[in-house]
C-alpha cells in the first residue's frame, strides 16, 4: 500500500473536488477537508478539526480514506479519532512541505503493518 495515494476501492475520482467533505473517523466526524493535494506520489487531505481539537490541521495521507462518499459529502477514514489527534502537528503553512510529509509517514505508516511506504 502507497501511503500517498488512494487506494482502489476508496471511490476516489481526480475531477470531484472534496474541499468542504466532512471527515469522518471510524468513532465519529473529526471536521472537513480545508485542502487536498491530488499530486500523484503525494496525495493528502488537511482536515480543519474546528472545536474538536481547538481548531487544529491535520494532515491525513491518502491511504487512510477508505470510501468518499459524494451524496453525502462525506469521506470515510481507517483511523480514530483518537489516532487522528496524537498525530504529527501539522503548522499553518499554505501548503504541507516535504518534511511535514515525511513526518507524517513515520507517524502512520505503523499502522499499515509497519512496512516501509
Amino acid at each position: 500500500m502507497d501511503l500517498w495515494e488512494y487506494r482502489d476501492t476508496a471511490g476516489h475520482r481526480a475531477e470531484t473536488d472534496l474541499v468542504g467533505y466532512h471527515v469522518e473517523a471510524t468513532d465519529g466526524p473529526i471536521g472537513r477537508i480545508d485542502k487536498l493535494s491530488d499530486a500523484m506520489g503525494a496525495r493528502y487531505l488537511v482536515v480543519d478539526t474546528g472545536p474538536w481539537i481547538f481548531g487544529k490541521l491535520v494532515l491525513l495521507p491518502a491511504c487512510t480514506v477508505v470510501r468518499i462518499d459524494p451524496d453525502e459529502h462525506k469521506v470515510h477514514v481507517d483511523r480514530s479519532k483518537e489516532d487522528i489527534k496524537n498525530g504529527p502537528e501539522l503548522g499553518v503553512a499554505a501548503e504541507p512541505s516535504r518534511e511535514d510529509r515525511e513526518r507524517h509517514a513515520l507517524y502512520y505508516t505503523p499502522f499499515y503493518g509497519g512496512r516501509q511506504i
